[in-house]
């Protein structure tokens, strides 16, 4: 694996016009991907029945697990 800077900065670069292109749904489509895979990492539940994520929230003062 090469290190060069200015082929990494392009490529940030190239992506996030692709990015910026793209159309709204697409963007939250993207998005509510994210969160999923976001939840499942985490070891939250994902509801795929009802299409909605839900999270309990930490009491106040709860640490992280």
């Amino acid at each position: 694996m090469s290190f060069d800077l200015q082929k990494i900065l392009e490529s940030k670069r190239a992506l996030r016009r692709d990015l910026a292109a793209r159309p709204v749904a697409e963007k939250l489509r993207l998005l509510d991907a994210l969160r999923e895979r976001e939840l499942a990492i985490r070891g939250r539940i994902v509801h795929p029945a009802a299409g909605v994520l839900r999270e309990v929230p930490r009491s106040y003062g709860e640490k992280k697990k």
